[in-house]
């Protein structure tokens, strides 16, 4: 199947225009640590199994940085073209020599495995293949092949396979194996190094296990690829032709298309319309290969492109496209997705070594990918091109995509209303985890983005690239949401720009972005440089509500041009720069300030004309490395240990019954003694909660007064509660009378049993110094 002639090529410009479980106000994330007292590597959040966020996956993922091994740890390293800048968490395992290995103990019971790994590469440019060995308990398994013949671009975009040229990068690959059997919990899973002679160097970055199911029997009715059409699931013989004859059949008889188990020789576009192609699933049923002759042909399952007509009421689910996809060449239509798919619906489709996993050429309506795997791709992992509207991309596993891991672009034509939610999206090559350019009520939610290589950034919403702007009618318009998303090491250097890119973007390069942006109920961890940034054109109508930062290595906000936003309980904590901004537009950007802000704001913002080299922290725990475990736990903490001596309540989100006039209960947790929480008078009861963030073992509470003369004895009556799920609270104090003297500093300390609490609660029912409560700091210790 060829290009239609007005088809857009794939096209990127890039010159130079162009505490580690956290909770964001009313929200709970807990992110994932490896142990920081027995672990080689240095412990950072993993993207991978945070609850109600990203892709729910099949597998359990192990660091190789946290396994046992008598290899070498390399990182963490975030600087474009180092090896350990595009591994997971920035860190990885190198083995050099016969006998070196990395060893993971299964948490879970688990018949395959998946590994990611690098090789260098070849002077030829073309790769080198190898192979490790893989040990059960000591004993041989199999030996799996590796290979660097997927990795390795070279010079300037679209870059290519020249060792001689500059840049090196796109240095990690996937593989995966059957394990044979059930392996139970507790199993020691090797990967370990038999000979140097194909590969002088193995680094390994994680490993994913799983269970996976029986294959799945023909559909009741079906055709069947092999038996009722001759493919071939050996695949030496070509199989193109028969499994397009059987696709042609089921959309003529009005029955599905079965691929059984195999693998199969594809060597151009199976082209569907109105029919249900599925598989035995994505471990069994695999579509591969490439023409010989003409590269720009290769396996792909694509809808009728739009000015033919396109296709509707598809179905592909349950195989594996695996392509054999070496270089970048825009024009080639070497997807294992593609042309315009309305109405259709994508699941449980494993998508490798293409050049995108899907990229989708509108008009098109009502499409969906759902419950996949997309990974290393060439250029972009999912992109919704010109006019795709009411689309979806949910429950997706996206990693080490060449260029933008899930995207939109309306070019020409306007993206309306689609949606990515509930993806994790990790190690773009190229540019960002998650972009809309244009796009009318998009809709970006409950993603998780991490480990941003280079010019890009985690989230991003701009009017860029051709075709975006608004009289085309494709301009970012309506509102766009993102929503309880959670950013993880995200952002980097814009090696054009030569300074950094934030977690969350955006820009205004066509024309000035002037639409509703909803930020809300997300979290900006350990970003690379800035969590927040904007440039290129003015940007108008952005909105953070219950945003939490936490590690960045510039500043919290980098203001480049013109604009507004508001700020409502945005909060900041371990920023690199002492003045948290940096904003030469001065008075062009206007920030208006809502309840509950603290750690990112300074009048005035610095304006330096240089920029900072970032300081990366893994979210306020300094780099270093430990000493490696001879077995690594199986059960990594959620949450990092508790430093008793740290205030648990500051800064967190907080609650309350009533306040007066300009006395709110974000008061009394900024730690700030000097400024206070005052309910409503003659109204006793009166509380105010906390949400600690997670269950802690609160065994004292600090309660203040502002220290000043001015304010004279008094004793108030209160009792403290704690509960888990701010619905039930149980007593953890009764009540009692307690006194505060400015002549002992207006304090009151009360100890408590250590009842695992996460929202606590202090109500007032007496004050003997003024007819309402009052508190000047709440503060929450383990002990």
């Amino acid at each position: 199947m060829t290009s239609p002639p007005d088809r857009r090529p794939l096209r990127r410009s890039l010159a130079a225009t162009v505490s580690l479980a956290l909770a964001a106000a009313g929200t709970l994330v807990a992110v994932a640590l490896a142990p920081d007292a027995a672990a080689a590597g240095v412990p950072a959040p993993s993207p991978v199994g945070i609850s109600g966020r990203g892709a729910t996956v099949p597998f359990k993922e192990q660091e190789a940085e946290y396994a046992a091994t008598n290899g070498t740890l390399i990182g963490p390293d975030r600087l474009y073209g180092h090896l350990p800048s595009e591994a997971s968490g920035r860190q990885a395992v190198t083995l050099d020599a016969p006998g070196e290995y990395v060893e993971f103990t299964l948490t879970a019971p688990a018949n395959a495995m998946s590994f990611r790994y690098s090789l260098p590469d070849n002077a030829a440019g073309t790769g080198r293949d190898a192979s490790l060995d893989v040990k059960i308990n000591g004993n041989q398994l199999k030996s799996v092949p590796v290979t660097s013949k997927y990795g390795w671009y070279y010079g300037g975009y679209p870059f290519n396979n020249n060792p001689g040229d500059t840049n090196p990068h796109h240095f990690y690959d996937e593989t995966r194996t059957l394990l044979g059997s059930t392996l139970p919990i507790g199993t020691k899973v090797r990967l370990q190094v038999s000979s140097t002679s194909a590969s002088p160097t193995f680094t390994i970055d994680l490993a994913d296990f799983e269970q996976v199911g029986t294959a799945l029997g023909k559909p009741s009715g079906a055709l069947d690829v092999v038996s009722d059409f001759g493919a071939d699931p050996t695949g030496a013989a070509d199989s193109t032709a028969k499994i397009q004859a059987a696709v042609d059949a089921g959309k003529a008889q009005g029955r599905a298309v079965y691929i059984p188990q195999g693998t199969f020789q594809v060597r151009d576009h199976i082209v569907v319309d109105q029919v249900t192609l599925a598989g035995a699933g994505p471990w069994y049923s695999v579509l591969t290969g490439r023409d010989p002759v003409n590269r720009a042909k290769a396996v792909g399952v694509y809808g009728k492109y739009a000015n033919q007509g396109g296709s509707k009421n598809v179905t592909l689910k349950d195989f594996a496209i695996l392509g054999d996809i070496r270089e970048r060449v825009d024009d080639d239509q070497v997807n294992a997705i593609g042309g315009a798919l309305s109405n259709s619906t994508v699941d449980n489709v494993w998508m490798q070594h293409t050049k995108c996993g899907a990229w989708m050429d509108g008009p098109m309506d009502n499409f969906t990918i759902k419950n996949s795997r997309i990974l290393d791709q060439t250029a972009d992992g999912v992109n919704f091109h010109m006019g795709v509207t009411n689309s979806t991309v949910t429950n997706t596993f996206v990693r080490n995509t060449g260029d933008d891991g899930l995207a939109m672009w309306a070019e020409a034509i306007p993206n309306v209303k689609n949606k990515f939610t509930f993806n994790t999206v990790i190690l773009p090559i190229l540019a960002n985890n998650i972009v809309t350019y244009g796009g009318k009520d998009i809709t970006i939610s409950d993603n998780v983005m991490a480990d941003t290589i280079t010019n890009g950034g985690g989230l991003h919403v701009a009017n860029r690239y051709p075709g975006v702007n608004s009289g085309q009618g494709t301009a970012v318009s309506g509102t766009t949401t993102a929503a309880r998303n959670t950013l993880i090491r995200a952002g980097n250097n814009d090696f054009n720009w030569q300074f950094g890119v934030g977690a969350v973007w955006f820009s205004g390069l066509n024309e000035a972005l002037d639409a509703t942006v909803n930020i809300t109920d997300t979290e900006i961890l350990d970003s690379s440089y800035a969590a927040i940034m904007n440039i290129e054109g003015a940007t108008k109508g952005l909105h953070f509500e219950n945003v939490r930062i936490d590690g960045a290595g510039t500043y919290a906000l980098q203001i480049q041009s013109p604009g507004n936003a508001s700020f409502t309980n945005v909060t900041a904590t371990h920023i690199a720069q002492s003045n948290p901004i940096h904003n030469c537009v001065g008075s062009g950007f206007v920030i208006t300030r809502g309840t509950g802000n603290s750690g990112w704001y300074a009048d005035p913002p610095a304006c330096t004309g240089t920029w900072p080299d970032p300081k990366w922290t893994n979210g306020g725990v300094p780099g270093g490395g430990t000493t490696p475990p001879t077995d690594p736990p199986t059960d990594p903490p959620t949450d990092p240990p508790t430093d008793p001596t740290v205030n648990l309540a500051k800064n967190r989100s907080v609650t309350e019954t009533s306040h007066t006039d300009v006395y709110p209960a974000t008061k009394a947790v900024d730690g700030n003694a000097d400024t206070y929480w005052e309910s409503a008078n003659n109204a006793f009861p009166q509380s105010v909660t906390v949400d600690l963030g997670a269950a802690k073992a609160v065994k004292r509470v600090v309660l203040k007064l502002p220290p000043a003369a001015a304010w004279a004895t008094r004793t108030q009556t209160l009792s403290i509660l704690g509960s888990t799920d701010n619905s039930t609270f149980g007593t953890l104090k009764p009540s009692a009378g307690y006194t505060f003297n400015p002549s002992s500093g207006n304090t009151a300390t009360i100890t408590l049993s250590g009842t695992p609490t996460r929202y606590l609660r202090v109500t007032v029912t007496a004050n003997t110094g003024w007819p309402a409560a009052q508190l000047s700091e709440l503060e929450a210790y383990t002990g």
